[in-house]
């Protein structure tokens, strides 16, 4: 049997910015009816969290609950948890419409920290990270370059960014780049 192995084992980029990948994190996507009362009461159950507001997440510092669509939901936990939160999610939902996918070996998630993580951010996303429009608590799909990702601000003013495991490489070099030294802040 193999050791699961994050996308890039943790690669670091350090400058103004610091561009981390956080290694094996656990997270479920979770489709459902928010406004149904067993839904919302098992998310709560097995996360501690409510079902977060559009655009928003909802965190305890271990488990984050992120609002992505209508009626999705991404679990951020443990990577030693994901199995045990699937398996309550399938019996606390059990003869209702809803999924749950462990999505975690098919993801990468980075951390992106410094004053200028912002802006680092916006070279490559189509999205307005400025301190006063994109706030801590927020959460936005959009795009890294020319892939698919999504982003949460914490409360410290870091980032998080999720995106496919097959692009984890691009994202990374694309952050790191525009991190660099004479790449962010006053020139």
């Amino acid at each position: 049997m193999s050791n699961a192995v994050s996308a890039l084992n943790g690669k670091t980029a350090t400058g103004p910015v610091t561009v981390q990948e956080l290694g094996l994190t656990g997270m479920v996507t979770l489709r459902g009816d928010f406004e149904d009362e067993g839904f919302a009461a098992a998310v709560t159950q097995l996360t501690g969290l409510q079902i977060p507001d559009v655009r928003q997440f909802q965190t305890d510092g271990v488990k984050t609950v992120l609002w992505m669509s209508p009626d999705e939901l991404l679990v951020v936990l443990p990577y030693a948890e994901v199995n045990a939160f699937v398996a309550g999610m399938n019996d606390a939902l059990a003869g209702s419409h809803f999924l749950v996918a462990n999505v975690s070996d098919a993801r990468a998630i980075f951390s992106v920290s410094g004053d200028y993580a912002g802006e680092v951010l916006g070279k490559n996303a189509p999205v307005d990270f400025e301190a006063s429009q994109f706030v801590a608590g927020m959460v936005r799909r959009s795009r890294v370059g020319q892939v698919a990702a999504a982003y949460w601000k914490l409360d410290d003013g870091s980032f998080r960014v999720v995106c496919f495991r097959s692009v984890a490489e691009y994202v990374f070099g694309l952050m790191a780049t525009s991190a660099k030294a004479g790449a962010v802040g006053v020139y």
